[in-house]
């Protein structure tokens, strides 16, 4: 294994990098085996073997279905705290176009986010936290399913997560290409942004392209919907505040059929924002705005508005906190704590709202590929696993330190 190109210090950093050819092959063993949410049979078993493996106190399966939760607890108990850390388990369904050794074995799937890296490094807290147990409390290690669209985090709420484990707080990292190795970024405010589908039914009368007046063309409406909608965050939404609009697909007609014009078309798309109030102030006006253009053209329309996952917001003691954490580790001028928020959103939000806590972004560089997330050639950068190992395992022992003489 080659040296770390970036300084860190601390002993779980120091411990945990004496396995690091291990995580590294556990990393790229489930990046060669993806598996689609709820589907994560195999990394599951895997998991579970790992963290036996590791002398963790429980292993609890089923959890949200494919989800897994180990639990182990420190040398102290007197504080009767709990904390949770957090790992993203699934894969997209994508095509890898990497050659590598470790590349997916499964044609249309693949590691495209880093959670087989996520995984990889809970795995390896988990490890270190087993054989040292220097805290005072219960860590809860969550691998959870079908983060990639499917709200794994809310199934395994709905399912008793924080009932069966009462932490006090939650904490999750989330690698990151654009930020350099070694480099940490938080806020505590808001992370990601809610994620909303929007799907737009048309309705007019088809007819010969050679004759529209006597048709009502949905594709014309359709192209004014798609304008006027972009007009809603630049006229609507306050200058201070964020948001973003995006109709992403359009399916109207056949392409074989270039005289004929069709009589529904769908269009589909996505919101993003940090605040409620404007969440509803977009949804109201995209809805208006399509029954208006389609009065307007004789058709009639059908919008569906569904809120997917609710922003990640961070709270404002458990993030300060965390960066702590990172500052000892890997210095304070490589914590970004005023880290600028992202559009992309993230299902961790659900837990954020059951219970406090923060969400970290760990930099990992653009790899050889120079690719971001959700990108055929991305790859996890197997150098920091040991960084985010032991950041997950100073969480621990930060929040539950061990009393005077234990």
């Amino acid at each position: 294994m080659q040296p770390m190109k970036f300084k860190v210090g601390g002993r779980a950093f120091a411990q945990i990098a004496e396995f690091h050819p291990e995580l590294t092959a556990f990393r790229r063993d489930l990046h060669a085996h993806p598996e689609l949410g709820f589907e994560e049979v195999y990394t599951s078993a895997r998991v579970r073997e790992a963290l036996r493996a590791a002398g963790v106190d429980e292993v609890h399966e089923g959890i949200g279905r494919t989800g897994v939760v180990g639990v182990i607890r420190g040398q102290g108990r007197g504080s009767g705290s709990m904390i949770g850390l957090r790992a993203d388990m699934d894969a997209l369904p994508m095509t890898e176009h990497n050659d590598f050794a470790w590349k997916s074995c499964k044609s249309g799937l693949m590691h495209g986010c880093g959670h087989d890296g996520h995984t990889a490094m809970l795995v390896g807290a988990a490890r270190y936290l087993a054989g040292t147990r220097r805290f005072d409390g219960t860590a809860v290690l969550i691998f959870q399913p079908g983060e990639e669209g499917l709200g794994g985090a809310r199934v395994m709420i709905e399912d008793g997560l924080f009932e069966r484990f009462p932490v006090q707080a939650v904490y999750a990292m989330h690698n990151w290409p654009a930020m350099k190795p070694g480099t940490v970024g938080i806020n505590d405010g808001a992370m990601m942004a809610a994620a909303d589908r929007i799907t737009i039914e048309i309705t007019g009368r088809g007819g010969h392209g050679a004759h529209p007046y006597q048709t009502v063309d949905v594709v014309l409406v359709a192209g004014h919907i798609i304008t006027a909608v972009q007009g809603i965050v630049s006229r609507n939404v306050r200058a201070l505040d964020s948001a973003v609009i995006s109709l992403c697909a359009v399916q109207a007609g056949d392409l074989g059929a270039f005289s004929v014009l069709p009589g529904q078309a769908t269009l589909v798309g996505t919101v993003r924002a940090f605040d409620p109030a404007v969440q509803d102030m977009v949804a109201q006006r995209i809805k208006d705005l399509c029954n208006a253009i389609a009065l307007g053209f004789g058709a009639t329309v059908t919008v569906r508005y569904e809120r997917i996952y609710p922003a990640t917001i961070n709270t404002a003691g458990e993030a300060r906190f965390a960066g702590d954490v990172a500052a000892a580790l890997v210095g304070e001028d490589n914590v970004d704590r005023d880290l600028e928020p992202s559009m992309g959103a993230e299902d961790f939000s659900f837990m954020l709202q059951a219970r406090p806590g923060a969400y970290l972004r760990l930099g990992q560089g653009m790899g050889a590929g120079n690719s971001t997330l959700h990108n055929s050639r991305y790859d996890f950068n197997d150098d920091v696993l040991p960084l985010g190992a032991a950041l997950h395992a100073g969480l621990v022992e930060q929040a539950m330190p061990l009393a005077d003489g234990q």
